[in-house]
């Protein structure tokens, strides 16, 4: 069990040092917010469950009794919500004896942003596990998948049929898949592409794709469909905790996608040891990350 003391930073007992980097850099502003749904949980866990729905209308015969349609419940998806925390100690004498005020609210300031790039890092995990068959949803299927199975029966994909780069091209079918959802028992739903989710890798070719108002990389005067047709209205948000360079995501409109719980916001906690007077440090919150309909996100591991 680490304990900071005065061996840990010598140099903070003598003056003349004239500059201490390295806890000072900006950070970027949170992200996990444009993707996730969030919500509240006063529970041990969540549980969200879909149903069936209803069929397409029967043609009725004259003298002939009404055809009636029965919904059922569908895929359960449980949200656990975990703890997770960070601390430092510091002894008595180093914090007596700094000579510049470093060990105790620099250290704070650190285990926040160690908090916080923790969070960032569990949510970018629901994407960056995104085609692994090892992270499954409530279907039994990876977020992205080209076999999610409807409840009542068949298949539907939210990924496209053969791995492909971001470009235009890859984006145009995207919509177009997208537009051809229907809900589980075969009934076609108005769900629209709202946000491109993307590495700092393809920021550029993404800028380059969606905010020219022509065509990229050709000689023709065609304009740019994906922009005139506003395909993209919250934009292009990029996530520097992304890890595959090259996989691209698109969050759609359909309710209950991608979602957040907060069981425990963070908080800070000091307390002393009698014996040592050693102070601890420490930060803990409790919260989960995951997806209930994988409507809510396409996606493509790239080429």
């Amino acid at each position: 069990m680490g304990v900071i003391n005065s061996s840990s930073f010598a140099k903070l007992l003598w003056p003349g040092l004239n500059k201490i980097y390295g806890k000072a850099y900006n950070e970027y502003p949170v992200e996990y917010t444009q993707i996730f749904d969030s919500y509240k949980s006063s529970k041990a866990y969540e549980e969200d469950l879909g149903t069936t729905g209803l069929g397409l209308a029967s043609r009725k015969s004259e003298g002939n009794s009404i055809a009636y349609d029965e919904e059922s419940q569908a895929f359960l998806t449980r949200y656990v919500h975990f703890v997770y925390g960070l601390g430092f100690q510091i002894t008595r004498e180093i914090f007596e004896d700094d000579q510049y005020g470093q060990v105790g609210g620099r250290r704070s300031r650190g285990l926040a942003m160690s908090l916080r790039q923790t969070k960032e890092t569990i949510a970018a995990n629901v994407l960056n596990r995104a085609f692994s068959s090892s992270y499954t949803g409530g279907d039994g299927k990876e977020m992205c998948a080209d076999d999610h199975p409807n409840y009542s029966g068949g298949t539907w994909a939210n990924e496209l049929s053969t791995s492909a780069d971001l470009s235009e091209a890859s984006l145009e079918q995207a919509c177009i898949d997208i537009a051809k959802w229907t809900n589980d028992r075969g009934l076609k739903i108005k769900v629209m592409p709202q946000k491109l989710i993307i590495p700092v890798d393809l920021q550029f070719e993404a800028e380059r794709i969606l905010m020219s108002p022509y065509r990229v990389g050709t000689a023709d005067n065609d304009v740019n469909a994906l922009k005139q047709m506003g395909k993209f209205p919250g934009g292009i948000v990029v996530n520097h905790f992304l890890t595959d360079t090259d996989a691209w995501f698109i969050k759609t409109n359909a309710p209950d996608g991608l979602k957040y719980f907060t069981r425990r916001p963070m908080q800070f906690a000091i307390d002393n040891d009698f014996d040592t007077e050693t102070a601890k440090f420490k930060a803990t919150e409790r919260y989960s990350f995951g997806w209930t309909d994988p409507r809510g996100i396409y996606g493509s591991p790239g080429a």
